[in-house]
């Protein structure tokens, strides 16, 4: 990783506040869209579709996508090759890293900085396995980072411009916007910036998520080594951590702590450590990823979600 990479990833992570527009009203829709997303597992499709949306060398990763405006910003996306399974395809949303924009994600070579490399064949070997992707862009055409570790919206969720993109980006999947999908089988994904937010989809939307996977990131509020991670429960979707043990910006020890504070909670997770990466993409995560969301099903019933709120952490 090139000196100004780190630096400007080392500036997203030091950061305490951003200025913002005034909260919106609080939206009453919420529960209505959840309604019905907890019902009986159902396993993920079993046969990769017999083509793929993407073509891969040695060298380079280039998948083929969609991009559609929700709330002024772009949501990059793809669906499988082939006839969607009863109810639609399942859905995996892919957050970005700070100033890495999600349109980025969709094409890289070896050379691609973080090794991005195995981002887009996660993307590839996402759809070959039957799953949807989504890729949701930060502000500024993805050249920011996501609210849920920055003040004040780490605490105040409910108004965090993010937030409302994600009520907004949950009524498109279920209005098929992004085609056929299931809206009841929701994954997240993400690294640095992305990584946080991916947990940040179960403390919010408690009961929307099957399983989840944070790629160099920790708890939702955490922000590099400042990292206070509340008691969880037992609701907390299963959770993959991909991490390179020479991470210098986000330390291995955040997910750790995160991991085991779920252990605590009885909740499945699964720590990959590449003892050689620092703040990248690792190359177990494309088939990892895969195999983990395959192994987890609709996501798990909640027995306390706060009614219409997103649950906020406890101080």
């Amino acid at each position: 990783m090139t000196m100004k990479w780190a630096g400007l990833w080392g500036l997203a992570l030091l950061c305490l506040s951003v200025p913002q527009a005034a909260c919106s009203a609080e939206r009453n829709d919420f529960a209505a869209a959840r309604d019905g997303l907890t019902g009986a597992s159902q396993a993920p499709p079993a046969e990769a579709p017999r083509a793929s949306r993407c073509s891969e060398t040695d060298e380079r990763v280039r998948c083929s996508r969609e991009s559609t405006r929700v709330r002024l910003r772009q949501v990059h996306w793809q669906v499988p090759d082939g006839l969607p399974p009863e109810g639609g395809f399942p859905v995996v949303l892919l957050f970005q890293g700070s100033f890495f924009s999600a349109e980025w994600a969709w094409d890289a070579d070896r050379n691609t900085a973080f090794s991005s490399y195995y981002q887009t064949r996660t993307i590839k070997q996402l759809l070959d396995h039957g799953f949807a992707v989504l890729t949701p862009e930060t502000r500024v055409g993805g050249l920011t980072f996501w609210d849920t570790n920055i003040v004040p919206f780490s605490e105040n969720w409910e108004c965090a411009p993010d937030h409302a993109f994600m009520l907004d980006i949950f009524s498109a999947i279920d209005d098929g916007t992004f085609g056929p999908l299931d809206g009841k089988r929701l994954y997240a994904a993400g690294i640095s910036s992305g990584g946080y937010m991916t947990s940040r989809m179960a403390i919010a939307y408690p009961g929307r998520f099957a399983a989840l996977a944070v790629h160099s990131g920790s708890y939702a509020t955490c922000a590099g080594l400042a990292c206070s991670i509340p008691a969880l429960d037992a609701a907390h979707p299963p959770t993959l951590f991909l991490h390179g043990a020479a991470d210098a910006l986000v330390p291995m020890v955040t997910a750790e702590r995160y991991r085991d504070a779920l252990t605590a909670a009885r909740v499945e997770s699964r720590l990959i450590a590449d003892a050689r990466a620092g703040h990248e993409w690792i190359a177990a995560a494309p088939d990892a990823m895969v195999q983990w969301f395959q192994a987890h099903g609709a996501p798990r019933a909640s027995g306390a979600r706060d009614g219409d709120r997103p649950r906020q952490r406890e101080p």
